[in-house]
């Protein structure tokens, strides 16, 4: 007899899946289908890019055929925008787990990302401090 034992006792089959302090146990694979890249465009989630719901999101009957991960997703864009860290720590999901469904979402046309300013296309640091110390002046 293969028994799970948890602190002494036998645990009723199927209880492998059930943690007493973190609740049912879902691997990230699980959530994902398997994959490890968003969408078949393999877009790239930086951890600081914003993801907003979009402004004409599908309706209630498309979002009611996604999963629980991608609804909790929405529900946190919904209440303000935030960032892929952000809805990671706050989901409590992989930052890969993550990103992979946002490319669901991005996809499916749920949410828009504004991709963060490459440090390329940043202003000089030099013409940053003239603006301070010019401002100090006045």
């Amino acid at each position: 007899m293969n028994e799970h034992r948890t602190g002494g006792g036998p645990t009723v089959p199927g209880s492998q899946w059930y943690d007493a302090d973190a609740g049912p146990l879902v691997r990230p694979y699980a959530m994902t289908g398997g994959r490890t890249k968003p969408g078949p465009s393999n877009v790239r989630f930086d951890l600081i890019a914003l993801v907003v719901v979009d402004d004409d999101p599908p309706g209630p009957a498309e979002e009611s055929l996604l999963g629980p991960e991608h609804r909790a997703l929405l529900a946190l864009c919904r209440a303000e925008t935030q960032s892929v860290a952000e809805l990671s720590a706050d989901a409590d999901l992989p930052v890969g787990v993550v990103r992979v469904l946002l490319g669901d979402l991005l996809e499916s046309g749920f949410v828009r990302v504004s991709r963060p300013v490459p440090p390329a296309q940043l202003p000089d640091e030099r013409i940053l401090r003239e603006v301070i110390d010019g401002l100090r002046a006045l």
